[in-house]
């Protein structure tokens, strides 16, 4: 066990691009996807929110999504990708101790598992979290939509989205017990 004096005071956590491109090659990355939910008094969900994204010249849906950084905890990783894509206001309740409902495990290479990342193998904590403040998506996110679980099920949607992500979203759903 390393001894907390050994530790850099003031880890970055950011690799450079090369450095990335270097380390997607070399070994899987964690990420955590977040699927942000509204609920009503009793805590069932009722509206789904996804992200409308640009990449690469192609509108998609897709999840809040993004990298856990070198000595970051897993819930500040939640927490800190949810304001990144959702604006700071969005006012998520993540419990203090977050479970994943889901591990989803991304490869380069199409067809080893229902989740594709053309860049990388990485792994995902996947959670619900529901979310209470005004949402303004930033970063390349172009909207956010907030969408009856039916809605978010259906194949319309899942045919807008990639990389296996209509999948975790379903996922999502079945365990929030609103799977239509």
């Amino acid at each position: 066990m390393t001894d907390m004096a050994e530790l850099p005071s003031e880890p970055s956590g950011w690799l450079s691009n090369q450095e990335l491109e270097h380390v997607r090659g070399e070994l899987p990355l964690l990420y955590v996807n977040v699927i942000p939910v509204r609920t009503n008094a009793t805590g069932e969900v009722t509206r789904v929110g996804l992200l409308l994204r640009a990449d690469d010249g192609t509108i998609s849906r897709t999840l809040v999504a993004g990298r856990v950084m070198y000595y970051e905890r897993i819930r500040d990783a939640v927490l800190r990708n949810i304001e990144k894509d959702l604006g700071t206001v969005a006012l998520p309740r993540i419990p203090h101790n977050p479970t994943p409902f889901a591990v989803a495990e991304y490869f380069p290479t199409k067809g080893m598992t229902p989740f594709h990342d053309a860049r990388q193998h990485a792994v995902a904590l996947s959670f619900v979290v529901p979310v209470d403040g005004d949402c303004e998506p930033s970063q390349n996110a172009l909207d956010i939509q907030w969408l009856t679980p039916e809605e978010a099920a259906s194949e319309d949607v899942a045919m807008e989205m990639t990389g296996g992500q209509d999948v975790l979203l379903r996922q999502g759903l079945a365990h929030c017990g609103v799977l239509p």
